[in-house]
């Protein structure tokens, strides 16, 4: 007697089969979230980690952090919908939105973002105000980056400051921890970074205030935000706002997720918020 033993691929059609008849078969949706490269990969991963946690229960499916390897690469995958949500700085996601034709879409960001602020800073000792770091080796960050590159050149031209040409050699970091470590280890007499990766340096006590110090803080504008792109279902979109804006700084997994966001609490968005920082990198000649 012969006996027929179906293939496994078989089995599989077979018991998928049953289940769509009764409406239950799908394949299980992925939504995949990465992050500017801000600070360090391990840094990422560790703020990254309990909000997965959060959005996978809020959301109803998989939820899959993605890191890359630098600005431009964030701003690819999400107009090549390789990726479904990215944290963008103001500047990456008016790239992102540029690059994918309009197709980004900002839904939340931390109050704090209303008003976010860079600040400059330097282990030299001579060095009070921004004029005095001509002549100076300087470094930014990213040079896609926000508060770590646009805004601060942004503040330095309008102090009739230009950095490629009244500074001795400009560098670019690629990160914020990067910019105060090249700055403590005395690679550059200055440089600019977020104001939040610096409060938390200095509150962890990873950085020595009697050595490194800020020299000057640029007022506030718009920043982050966590951005979409526009294919995604508008209800997955209001189920995405909505998970942000009830985290509660009162509950444990709220303020764990709140405090490594750096943030008090989320609040809704808008693209139009960010046409300050458009205006600002085509002044700064950094937009075509």
């Amino acid at each position: 007697m012969i006996s027929f033993s179906p293939s496994r691929t078989f089995r599989a059609l077979m018991t998928c089969a049953v289940v769509l008849f009764g409406g239950l078969c799908h394949a299980q949706q992925v939504f995949k979230v990465t992050a500017i490269p801000d600070e360090s990969p391990t840094e990422l991963a560790r703020k990254a980690a309990p909000l997965v946690k959060y959005l996978e229960k809020t959301l109803g499916m998989k939820v899959e952090f993605t890191p890359v390897t630098d600005y431009a690469a964030s701003v690819e995958a999400l107009a090549n919908k390789q990726i479904d949500m990215a944290w963008y700085g103001g500047f990456t996601f008016v790239q992102a939105n540029i690059r994918s034709g309009g197709k980004a879409v900002p839904l939340v960001q931390r109050v704090e973002d209303e008003k976010f602020r860079s600040v400059f800073i330097t282990s030299d000792p001579a060095v009070k105000a921004l004029a005095d770091f001509k002549g100076k080796n300087f470094s930014f960050g990213s040079q896609s980056s926000t508060s770590g590159h646009l805004m601060p050149r942004s503040f330095l031209l309008q102090a009739n400051i230009d950095p490629d040409k009244d500074f001795k050699r400009v560098a670019y970091s690629g990160a914020h921890d990067a910019t105060i470590a090249a700055v403590a280890a005395g690679k550059v007499e200055g440089g600019a970074l977020n104001i939040s990766v610096w409060e938390k340096f200095v509150a962890d006590g990873k950085v020595d205030t009697g050595k490194v110090r800020v020299v000057f803080t640029t007022p506030g504008y718009f920043d982050y935000n966590w951005t979409v792109h526009a294919d995604t279902p508008a209800a997955l979109r209001e189920k995405i706002t909505k998970a942000f804006l009830d985290l509660n700084p009162s509950t444990p997994e709220g303020k764990e997720i709140l405090d490594l966001q750096r943030a008090t609490r989320f609040i809704a968005t808008k693209a139009d918020n960010y046409k300050g920082i458009e205006s600002a990198a085509r002044n700064a000649g950094l937009l075509k």
